[in-house]
């Protein structure tokens, strides 16, 4: 698989269902490369060094987590550079960490999750680790001629959801944010999608990154949401 471009300065590694494998970002500022998730695995953190490798792309000096899930965060242990989550990200993933020394609830994991399963039918071992750096309510990155504001946000998906906004390229990083509670049963909180919702509609971007489809335009994003 092949990196894809979206400007001179934003390019993205594709999702990838079977796996449930996430879109992963690469800011290309002139001073600090910053990649979006940090993958589900060492061995997707590897394609997607890679892909950047093919393309003439150094490695990334940051990479900042949108939210906790297994998906977003399995490889961090295997990253280039420092990483970036919000408090509460770092919170869950301590949680996480300590159940997955128990193999009981590695081998229900497993068995339950057939991405997860199909990740790690080799045996490797899953490998949860805290940010290196941590933020409260928002954190500025002047990457170099770009701006990366990342910030907490209300969303239906998860509480410790961050986004990530790029002025200059008028890109706005969702992550998972506008998806229901896969850990309550699917439950689709309407107000904080409404507030999500607000949100977007007042940020000035062209273009809605979400982790799991490809790049979409603001119009478009918005009149799905209305839908639901």
């Amino acid at each position: 698989m092949e990196l894809k471009k979206i400007s001179n300065k934003v390019f993205y590694y594709p999702h990838q269902p079977e796996t449930d494998r996430p879109m992963l970002v690469y800011l290309k500022g002139e001073k600090i490369a910053l990649a979006v998730d940090a993958g589900n695995s060492a061995d997707h953190v590897d394609e997607f060094y890679k892909a950047l490798k093919a393309q003439g792309l150094k490695m990334p000096d940051l990479t900042v987590l949108t939210h906790w899930h297994w998906d977003h965060t399995f490889g961090m242990h295997h990253i280039h550079g420092l990483s970036i989550a919000h408090r509460k990200t770092n919170e869950f993933l301590g949680k996480e960490r300590a159940m997955l020394s128990d193999s009981t609830y590695v081998d229900f994991a497993i068995k339950n999750d057939e991405c997860l399963c199909r990740e790690y039918a080799d045996g490797k071992s899953m490998v949860v680790v805290p940010s290196d750096i941590q933020f409260e309510e928002e954190l500025t990155l002047n990457l170099g001629e770009m701006t990366a504001k990342i910030f907490h946000a209300e969303s239906p998906h998860s509480e410790d959801t961050a986004l990530i906004y790029v002025p200059e390229e008028k890109i706005l990083f969702l992550g998972d944010a506008t998806s229901e509670d896969f850990f309550n049963d699917g439950f689709m909180d309407k107000e904080k999608l409404e507030a999500l919702i607000k949100l977007i509609e007042c940020t000035d971007c062209q273009y809605c990154i979400l982790s799991h489809t490809e790049p979409l335009p603001k119009p478009d994003l918005l009149h799905y949401l209305k839908s639901i």
